[in-house]
């Protein structure tokens, strides 16, 4: 107990003391929200990873994915590298960064606005973020009432509580810069945390190959009548794993707090280094927990008559971790803590920055001047913090489901309104105003008919997480086929915006003579 206690001040402390050093970046809106664009390699890709991956990866997804995948759920990690964290790089990256100076935008809802020329744009996305992002946040406590029950039999509402005012404290103090940092620390501890616990949970079983054999040995008909169907190569649903795939990996590309990260890369030399640590970060944190999950129905959870763990997904990881030694426990519950603390600094970040640049500014307040923009961005750090802190408490001593069903929605619907849109305003000089909002209206729509009108859909569409994959798939073709059909955006306008990847650099000549000539 006494390490785990120690470990947990430790990290505490250095938390607080990078939020109260990084207050010097704080001080206007560019330094507050994005660092004043100056963050290197290391931090941003850091930051992207932490955002990314939570502790609703290593607790919730990577028990209920592996419990249905089983092996087969690492290639969920391996899409996050490769789609979730490669490919946004090469193919976001370094247009997000260019594009989003070039019109001087530090949040997705201003680029919208200014890229499309439209203040009701940037403000329909300010809604839609501000509705979707915002409660999202309360899933980020899932999973710690069980971890920390088991690890210090503390209360949920006291870790809670805890988590979200450390968090406000050190975001408020150091906005991005802060946040950057403390991300660093955490992916850290989450990288080396992942390999410690796969190792000390797979040579309990008696090693890998011991682990694979009795998982293989596992049947459950209800999810395949194939041998062996939890060690196969794409395992019982090869259908279903390509969903989530697609959802957990290609859905990164639309949401608004990690293509934040991509606004604040300070140079191209650090974009080329970025790509590379933010693809091996995604490949071991997220190739490590969904592997680890896959191990989840040897774990000893106990299994109802239903054929699901008891407790349910959230329970399979904390059964696997109840046997390791105190220090380990003490390394997961901060691996845990670092993953919800990172990602949730980065939404508080993302919907205060939204709400105040896109909303109040310019609509409700008029010449509202830079001091002011970022005060009335930290009364609403703390005011997202703690609508997130009620809404878990809440939802942990009821059976309140629509505010689950809404967080279990949100990445859907926001990757649906989004991707598209962002993806061809970044490329594409002919996309039109009108195929941005059927694409904001099909992807909030379709998500949120899903979580109220669920049996309707088809079989293969009443899973939210099929429906957010087909959601993003829908709008990558809606959007260029409305555009064919509705007003083009002024051309003139237009080639003005993409100026700033066409920019002509003055090179001193090698070779000034000329060549010689014979007569």
């Amino acid at each position: 107990m006494v390490w785990k206690i120690s470990l947990l001040i430790v990290f505490f402390g250095i938390m607080l003391g990078v939020g109260l050093y990084c207050r010097k970046h704080a001080t206007n809106v560019g330094g507050f929200v994005l660092g004043g664009r100056s963050v290197g390699p290391w931090l941003t890709a850091f930051a992207y990873g932490t955002s990314y991956f939570s502790a609703v990866i290593f607790i919730g997804y990577a028990g209920q994915f592996g419990w249905k995948f089983g092996i087969a759920s690492t290639w969920i990690g391996i899409g996050n590298a490769l789609i979730g964290s490669l490919l946004a790089w090469v193919i976001l990256g370094r247009r997000t960064r260019l594009m989003s100076q070039h019109l001087d935008t530090s949040t997705m809802p201003e680029f919208f606005g200014k890229r499309f020329d439209s203040r009701a744009l940037k403000i329909g996305a300010s809604v839609i973020v501000f509705v979707f992002l915002v409660p999202y946040t309360a899933s980020l406590y899932n999973g710690l009432s069980r971890l920390f029950g088991m690890a210090f039999n503390i209360d949920y509402s006291v870790c809670v509580i805890a988590m979200a005012a450390l968090t406000g404290v050190y975001v408020i103090a150091g906005g991005y810069m802060a946040t950057a940092i403390n991300d660093f620390i955490q992916g850290l501890i989450m990288l080396g945390g992942i390999v410690a616990v796969i190792a000390a949970v797979l040579s309990g079983h008696g090693g890998f190959m011991a682990s694979l054999e009795e998982l293989a040995n596992v049947s459950d008909p209800a999810a395949s009548t194939m041998p062996g169907a939890f060690v196969s190569f794409f395992g019982p649903d090869p259908f279903g794993l390509l969903c989530v795939v697609i959802l957990t990996s290609l859905g990164t590309w639309g949401l608004p707090q990690m293509v934040q990260k991509f606004y604040a890369i300070k140079s191209e030399k650090s974009i080329h280094k970025g790509t590379v640590i933010s693809t091996l970060f995604a490949l071991i944190v997220a190739g490590g927990c969904y592997f680890l999950g896959g191990f989840g129905r040897i774990s000893g959870v106990a299994v109802g008559e239903n054929g699901l763990p008891v407790g349910g997904y959230d329970a399979v990881v904390p059964a696997m971790l109840e046997s390791l030694p105190d220090i380990l426990i003490g390394i997961v519950v901060i691996l845990v803590l670092s993953a919800s603390m990172s990602t949730l600094s980065s939404l508080v970040l993302a919907s205060s920055s939204t709400l105040t640049i896109d909303f109040i500014k310019d609509n409700l307040v008029k010449n509202m001047s830079e001091k002011k923009q970022v005060f009335v961005m930290r009364i609403f750090v703390v005011v997202f913090i703690a609508i997130s802190a009620i809404i878990a408490i809440v939802q942990y001593n009821s059976s309140v489901s629509f505010i689950a069903q809404l967080m279990g929605i949100s990445w859907g619907a926001l990757a649906g309104a989004f991707l598209a849109p962002f993806l061809y305003g970044l490329y594409s000089k002919k996309i039109s105003k009108a195929s941005v909002w059927v694409c904001f209206i099909f992807g909030v729509g379709v998500m949120t008919l899903n979580m109220f009108f669920r049996s309707a859909f088809p079989t293969v569409l009443q899973s939210p997480i099929n429906c957010g994959a087909f959601a993003m798939i829908a709008g990558l073709i809606l959007v260029p086929l409305v555009s064919l059909f509705t007003k083009k955006p002024d051309e003139k306008t237009v080639d003005g915006m993409f100026e700033c990847y066409e920019q002509t650099v003055v090179v001193a000549a090698k070779e000034a003579l000329g060549d010689d000539v014979k007569n």
